[in-house]
């Protein structure tokens, strides 16, 4: 069946009841997916191993993310609101068993169901909401969405901090679940994505090799999509390389304690929402992808900049803060880019650019903590720059800015 869009009136009516859900579940969804980067040591000693062990097991659960692929098929047929119940319901279970967990065996088990619910929520949520924002304005809307990414630091990772110094390393597994379990609920009110009445003439029946490079292969704009994909997983790989660790390096470096590390997390969640208010204002009309290649720029410079910066804390603290403001204008604005590199598989596209994306945060799991332990900060800022640097030359030299042939046809109403 064929995609048909929301008539301009009922999908603007309905836009900021639709945005401020999705924002304040992504909220739950960013805080636990966040939740073991500023906390990474204290969570190792919780479960009794050590932070390369668990760096380890978050890539695995990061490696879950593959899965979204599935998951994109699944909401063609069952409808994205479904689809998007049935990942929370996963990732609650997930942190659930975490939380209980008696051994390190059970933690696992809880990572990969928060992996495979979460990183399998958040496409599935982006492709929803292409269809409801026209291009031309997908920028400001995607920037709105990611405020609770920022609001994950701000107010979601600064509480649990608070919560492990008072309850216990165990305590913001329970609350997040409780919470989203009412978001659960506040889904099964969203409107559904309409179709028309169309539907396609029986597919013929392919081999798995068939089928296999039938959902790799795009129907036009093959060099620049692919470009935008892997330039997204270069630089969430190269970033999170960094990021996976930097509370084991400040509680290491400058002796921070879980309290003081969600207050940084506080200070990282003020200067993302800067960068995702600043796409949600300018991107649109600065162009996605100008956007994404100023965004790279400044995260590589300040990258680069890191070892030398590391002589004080508040150096430190300035250089991630700001290198994580740039990071997040880059990557929202990506986040667009990508959503109309082939519009007739939207879905396809985003989700695969989020697979990736989540490949790439993967294999930092495994070489963040390591590189760290082995090299210190000279382990982290080198690789984490390079990677960036990968991902420019990518936009720069292979992706294209789409054109937007709705542009006149839709406004937002404020």
């Amino acid at each position: 069946m064929t995609i048909q869009s929301v008539k301009p009136g009922r999908r603007l009516a309905s836009l900021s009841a639709l945005m401020t859900v999705s924002v304040l579940t992504r909220l739950l969804v960013n805080t636990a997916n966040q939740l073991f980067f500023p906390f990474l040591a204290v969570m190792a000693a919780g479960m009794g191993t050590d932070v390369v062990v668990l760096g380890r097991l978050l890539g695995l659960r990061s490696l879950m993310g593959i899965f979204a692929l599935l998951f994109d098929g699944l909401a063609e047929r069952w409808g994205y609101r479904s689809a998007m119940r049935a990942e929370l319901l996963i990732g609650v279970a997930g942190l659930v068993l975490v939380g209980a967990s008696a051994n390190l065996w059970s933690a696992l088990l809880g990572m990969l169901l928060m992996g495979l619910g979460f990183y399998s929520f958040v496409p599935t949520l982006r492709a929803y909401l292409s269809f409801q924002i026209p291009y031309a304005h997908r920028a400001r809307g995607f920037g709105i969405l990611e405020y609770s990414w920022a609001l994950s630091g701000i107010v979601g990772l600064y509480a649990m901090g608070r919560l492990i110094d008072w309850v216990g390393w165990r305590a913001p597994f329970f609350v997040l679940a409780a919470g989203l379990i009412v978001a659960w609920f506040v889904f099964g009110n969203l409107p559904p994505t309409e179709r028309s009445a169309t539907v396609r003439p029986a597919a013929p029946v392919l081999g798995v090799a068939q089928r296999v490079h039938q959902f790799f292969t795009f129907a036009s704009n093959r060099r620049s999509a692919w470009g935008a994909i892997f330039a997204g997983a270069l630089v969430n790989f190269g970033v999170l390389h960094i990021f996976t660790v930097y509370g084991v390096w400040l509680a290491d470096g400058y002796g921070l304690q879980a309290g003081q590390l969600g207050t940084v997390a506080l200070v990282f969640g003020g200067v993302d929402l800067c960068g995702s208010v600043l796409v949600s204002l300018v991107a649109d009309r600065l162009g996605k992808r100008r956007s994404v290649l100023f965004g790279l720029a400044g995260c590589l410079a300040l990258f680069i900049l890191l070892p030398v910066l590391d002589r004080s804390l508040v150096w430190v603290v300035a250089a991630l803060a700001l290198s994580r403001f740039f990071f997040e204008f880059g990557t929202v604005s990506h986040m667009s880019l990508v959503s109309e590199q082939v519009p007739s598989q939207r879905g396809k596209v985003v989700t695969l650019s989020f697979a990736t994306g989540v490949v790439g945060g993967a294999l930092s799991g495994f070489t963040g903590p390591l590189a760290y332990a082995e090299y210190g900060v000279a382990g982290l800022a080198p690789v984490g720059a390079v990677a960036v640097a990968l991902g420019y030359l990518l936009i720069w030299g292979w992706v294209k800015e789409p054109l937007d042939e709705h542009r006149a046809s839709f406004t937002i109403v404020n």
